[in-house]
């Protein structure tokens, strides 16, 4: 079988291509993103076998629908454990919209609350919006220190698709020597949570795998992460 793909770290020196898994849980679009994460240098494959997920230098984990179908998809092939021991163990887990959606404490459609990965405090609601989805580009606020956005400009846009939306960080950070999570917003109708960084778990409301060139460099500027 061929080795791992190399490829010209900063200082010119060939390294070996990052390990990427795009989970498959039934949700998401697994293709593209699969697509999207290649082209920006890592080598990738779509499963949902336990070992592999656990093992990748980095595991994506993408969600289209409803907050609480993707719960249940992902809790049936052990999706939540991998989440939990991977980011215990300080490994590199990258949600993509309902796939970040799920990592807060609760989501609430059609009057139901649903319980999600808990991996933040924090409830998915209804967008508070005259147009509902929002769907389209649109572009974001983020920290000026982020790794994510770093060489991105403040006018780039994203690609975003959905009704539902965290609109308010409530995590507090008591231990100053921790770094606090660096949260992006954008706005439709009014301000929500559009990314998240917070140690080896990042996270993104809006689809980098449809966002173009912007879309491209966050993902290579996550793949440098890991």
């Amino acid at each position: 079988m061929p080795g791992p793909r190399l490829h010209a770290a900063g200082g010119g020196e060939l390294t070996a291509a990052k390990n990427v898994v795009v989970f498959d849980y039934g949700f998401g679009n697994v293709r593209s993103a699969e697509r999207a994460v290649a082209r920006a240098g890592a080598d990738v494959e779509i499963t949902r076998d336990y070992d592999k997920a656990m093992n990748a230098d980095g595991l994506v984990v993408p969600g289209v629908g409803a907050f609480a179908a993707c719960m249940k998809g992902l809790t049936e092939v052990r999706g939540d454990w991998i989440v939990g021991r991977r980011l215990a163990g300080g490994r590199p887990v990258l949600g993509i919209c309902v796939g970040m959606q799920i990592l807060f404490a609760s989501g609430i459609e059609h009057g139901v609350q649903t319980e999600g990965l808990a991996e933040w405090p924090g409830t998915v609601e209804p967008l508070q919006a005259d147009v509902v989805p929002h769907m389209g580009w649109n572009t974001v606020e983020s920290p000026e220190d982020s790794r994510l956005f770093a060489g991105l400009d403040p006018e780039d846009r994203f690609y975003f698709v959905h009704s539902y939306a965290v609109q308010h960080w409530t995590l507090e950070t008591v231990n100053p020597a921790m770094r606090a999570p660096q949260v992006t917003w954008s706005t439709h109708g009014a301000p929500f949570v559009a990314a998240v960084e917070n140690g080896p778990l990042s996270a993104t409301q809006f689809h980098p795998e449809k966002s173009g060139d912007a879309g491209a460099q966050l993902l290579t500027n996550w793949i440098e992460t890991l």
